[in-house]
């Protein structure tokens, strides 16, 4: 399984100006906007991190997953969520060529907690070449503006984009652990995955 982002979330969607006033970094100096770099940096850091622990992506953007074979028949749980939209599913065979399944053929099941795609109507998905696999296109995200993620999840990506910001200059062990608070105002979205695949 081969998840690729897109394409990342626009520099304007990063909040890079609420999180300098997080930090209470000066204002109104003929040097302002210097650091935006560097806390662009951090806050990209701190929400990658996030999204890899609670299995959601923030701000809304496009995703493609390469599968060969379907965790169940008729069911395959999508990586990542909250999911806006699939947009497409394709059937690639070892030679590369590949050929877009249509719609009517399967649907998806918004849950919170664990996306999934399905067959329509009860039936299986379809079935994926020998050793070739499948490719799921799809958008997943809160939103496209940082006021449309929880606003727990907006300050604990503040938190740990400060701890980083903080220990930048320390060794790598102590600026990639995650402080507590920051486990615990992400804990109620994850999601506990039995069997260790997507399911």
């Amino acid at each position: 399984m081969i998840l690729t982002e897109v394409a990342a979330p626009p520099a304007a969607a990063v909040p890079v100006r609420a999180f300098g006033e997080h930090l209470r970094l000066g204002s109104g100096f003929a040097d302002d906007g210097s650091e935006d770099a560097v806390l662009e940096l951090y806050l990209r850091s701190a929400m990658a991190a996030i999204e890899a622990r609670i299995g959601r992506a923030l701000l809304t953007r496009e995703f493609s997953w390469s599968v060969t074979r379907w965790r169940e028949d008729a069911s395959q749980g999508l990586p990542i969520g909250p999911i806006r939209s699939v947009d497409a599913v394709t059937l690639v065979e070892v030679d590369g060529s590949g050929t877009v399944v249509e719609p009517e053929n399967w649907s998806v099941l918004r849950d919170s907690q664990r996306p999934r795609l399905v067959g329509r109507f009860g039936r299986n998905l379809p079935r994926i070449p020998r050793s070739g696999h499948a490719e799921i296109r799809f958008t997943a995200g809160y939103g496209d503006a940082w006021s449309d993620v929880p606003a727990d999840l907006r300050q604990a990506v503040f938190l740990l984009a400060a701890h980083f910001y903080e220990h930048r200059s320390e060794g790598a062990v102590s600026g990639t652990m995650i402080p507590f608070g920051v486990l615990v105002l992400i804990e109620a979205y994850r999601s506990t995955r039995i069997g260790g695949g997507v399911s």
